[in-house]
């Protein structure tokens, strides 16, 4: 039997990916093919943490279009990461995964509040542990989120689970036929090229703490496992180039 190559890992679930097919709202066939594959990490004794994107819910900066003030639009997104997280929650325990959800705004009545030792040892215990409410501050994104936890728990890499696109392209292959696929990049091509992987505070933050990153497709039920074992599948960007 293959032995995982890591032992703690965050797991960056965009909001669009739990919405489906639907484009908008939580798919219930969805979030459980998601907690379903939690759970083959987990009975590895790989320890998972896990941060919600609220996309297909609210995003606070196409709020702020529309003429709403950006940090009120922004902590209405918190909220719908809150939404997808007990929601995922859910499904993960009505499969007998330990969850605990940590939110970075206080809501003490259906969360914890983000404390990083107690996250730790949950995680040491094997529960998995959802962030939600992103940083708790307007301005910053979920992928933000998952650089600034990954660092403050020392998860080895992150994974970031994307919605049928198996990885980086050079430019849109749904809108592109030539788009290439890249199989490796750095922190700073991604940044240099503009290729949208993460906004730029997030790949600085994995850039400058040398966090390692997977970009997948997790439709394809067995993906995380996969790379959790090591696979070669999707993209994974660097701090520096191999060879």
């Amino acid at each position: 039997m293959q032995s995982p190559v890591y032992k703690r890992v965050v797991l960056k679930v965009s909001g669009e990916s739990l919405s489906g097919n639907n484009g908008y709202g939580i798919d219930s066939a969805m979030i459980s093919s998601i907690a379903e594959q939690v759970k083959e990490v987990v009975e590895m004794n790989v320890e998972v943490a896990i941060v919600c994107g609220g996309g297909n819910i609210w995003r606070g900066i196409a709020g702020s279009e529309k003429g709403i003030d950006r940090a009120t639009a922004d902590y209405m997104g918190m909220l719908a990461t809150v939404m997808n997280s007990l929601a995922l929650q859910d499904a993960l325990e009505q499969i007998e995964v330990p969850t605990r959800v940590q939110t970075s705004i206080a809501m003490q009545q259906i969360a914890e509040p983000y404390i990083r030792r107690r996250a730790i040892r949950h995680l040491e215990k094997g529960r998995v542990v959802i962030f939600a409410a992103g940083t708790g501050n307007p301005f910053f994104s979920t992928d933000t989120t998952a650089a600034l936890r990954a660092a403050e728990i020392e998860a080895e890499v992150i994974l970031m689970a994307k919605n049928k696109v198996d990885g980086v392209y050079s430019a849109d292959p749904f809108k592109d036929a030539s788009a290439e696929k890249y199989e490796t990049l750095t922190y700073m091509e991604v940044l240099n090229r503009n290729l949208g992987v993460m906004d730029s505070t997030a790949s600085s933050l994995c850039m400058d703490n040398n966090i390692p990153l997977v970009v997948f497709n997790i439709t394809e039920k067995g993906n995380i496992k996969r790379v959790v074992l090591g696979e070669k599948i999707g993209t994974i960007v660097m701090k520096e180039s191999v060879g």
